[in-house]
């Protein structure tokens, strides 16, 4: 029997789920923070303490690791509604069991004296420049096979924003960098050239005296950080300029310094 370190286990699976929660993010392209995915990574380890529990049924396990799933993709990526949540979930999961599936294969063909596996969780005495390499080359393959699967999308894109019988179309930029959500709603912030403003809404600008229907929101870039007024127009559609087709959309929009492009988190395009 093998001994297994706690301290060691408990490293190796907050390296793992940081890198599955990672990957996660990724494939469902959902926005998310290192700090939140560092303190996912570290809660999900303490599920790993199964493995010093005697052999359980198949069926529980696999009951516990789908809880554990929900409440850790929860803890990283928050709850905005039910469809990204189990979106999040099922792409977590599904990385847990080809990871776990994997590390399995190697164990029951060649039943190394360093891999220890139990209810679905294993443990390795591991030397930290493999475990490295092979998590960068895991995430490397994703990184390669998203990119192919999105290769031939266009994006070149039009924003069109409709305020009563004013529409107005900017050119839009898909950036996985806009992360900007509304508190209240939990929507996505599209964020537009402050010179923009007054051909979407047909008002002067004024900074200090925002009209009814607007708020601000804070709002950090590279270069700065501070405050951007939001509101909510009757109508918003990302149009692919290519195809010419247009999908409608639930967002919110923003107006900071953009280059005169309207920039939106191409997540949209996915609900």
């Amino acid at each position: 029997m093998q001994t297994i370190y706690a301290d060691v286990l408990i490293i190796l699976n907050i390296y793992v789920n940081f890198f599955l929660l990672r990957t996660t993010a990724r494939i469902t392209h959902s926005p998310l923070r290192s700090v939140r995915c560092a303190a996912a990574s570290a809660y999900g380890s303490l599920f790993s303490l199964m493995i010093l529990l005697p052999e359980m049924p198949y069926a529980l396990t696999i009951l516990i690791k789908t809880g554990a799933a929900v409440t850790i993709v929860m803890f990283a990526f928050g709850f905005r509604d039910i469809k990204r949540t189990a979106m999040n979930t099922v792409a977590f999961f599904t990385s847990n069991l080809i990871l776990a599936g994997a590390v399995y294969a190697v164990y029951s063909w060649l039943r190394p004296e360093f891999i220890h596996f139990r209810n679905t969780y294993f443990y390795i005495d591991f030397s930290l420049v493999i475990l490295v390499l092979s998590t960068a080359a895991m995430y490397g393959i994703v990184f390669v096979i998203n990119t192919m699967i999105n290769k031939d999308k266009c994006n070149d894109y039009n924003i069109i924003i409709r305020c009563g019988k004013r529409i107005t179309k900017l050119k839009g930029l898909a950036d996985t960098g806009n992360i900007l959500t509304d508190f209240f709603t939990g929507c996505s912030v599209i964020i537009c050239d402050t010179t923009q403003y007054t051909p979407i809404t047909g008002m002067a600008y004024l900074s200090s005296c925002l009209p009814v229907g607007f708020r601000v929101l804070p709002c950090t870039t590279v270069s700065e950080s501070g405050l951007i007024p939001i509101f909510r127009p009757d109508e918003v559609l990302i149009e692919n300029a290519y195809t010419g087709s247009a999908k409608k959309v639930d967002a919110l929009i923003g107006f900071g310094k953009t280059c005169g492009e309207a920039v939106f988190n191409p997540k949209l395009l996915n609900y």
